[in-house]
């Protein structure tokens, strides 16, 4: 069964009945028919459920979800508990470490914990093939996680998106930076960690930013 919080569906409820979002599950029904997919269905929109609409305070985005098993749970960058961050997500913890002083193990890699606290961690693509990086791009996601961009860039404001890379860097066009605030820095991959996300401090700024703003910062450790 799918989960999304009521705000967003509420928010959403237009892309849901779109003409594009009927070819989506189309495609999706045909691909799961065929192959493995990740994530598993009910976790499919789970950024969208552990972070509502109103309680946003961080963005983070990401591609596509992890397409090895036990991976994907629905979260940008994030594995559920147990299972070994991958490479990024260990590039992720070291940064952290770094900029706050902080001792997070590199092998954890469950995420929620952030979400809880108001970080949406947005994948462009909710889909992936297995084994197939980038599978499921261009069939309608794009579409939709724009939607979701907007809906936050219109209607919320004071919020900090944190865009990692050149795919991410490019939704920028969708923020309006007179009302939010916008970091980017180079994506926490092995091939391009060391390019400028070591040493970016966008964990220590967003909370700088958060707090200019009476906002709660966010405990960036709590991860599972």
């Amino acid at each position: 069964m799918v989960k999304i919080d009521p705000s967003w569906y509420e928010v959403l409820k237009p892309q849901f009945e779109a003409p594009y979002f009927a070819q989506l599950k189309e495609f999706l029904v045909a691909e799961r028919q065929q192959y493995t997919c990740y994530p598993p269905g009910s976790k499919i929109f789970a950024a969208f459920d552990a972070t509502p609409f109103d309680r946003v305070k961080v963005v983070i985005l990401g591609q596509d979800p992890y397409h090895e098993p036990g991976q994907a749970m629905g979260l940008c960058f994030s594995v559920p508990q147990g299972v070994q961050a991958p490479p990024s997500l260990q590039n992720i913890i070291k940064e952290i470490n770094d900029d706050l002083g902080t001792q997070i193990p590199t092998n954890r890699g469950d995420l929620t914990g952030w979400a809880r606290q108001g970080v949406l961690l947005l994948n462009a693509t909710l889909t992936v093939r297995a084994h197939q990086a980038g599978s499921h791009q261009h069939h309608g996601w794009e579409q939709f996680t724009d939607a979701a961009i907007q809906a936050l860039a219109e209607q919320r404001r004071g919020l900090v998106f944190l865009l990692w890379g050149s795919y991410a860097i490019a939704k920028r066009k969708l923020i309006d930076p007179q009302r939010h605030h916008v970091l980017t820095a180079p994506h926490p991959s092995p091939l391009s960690a060391y390019r400028g996300f070591f040493g970016c401090h966008h964990f220590s700024r967003a909370n700088a930013l958060l707090a200019q703003q009476g906002q709660e910062p966010i405990d960036w450790t709590r991860i599972g």
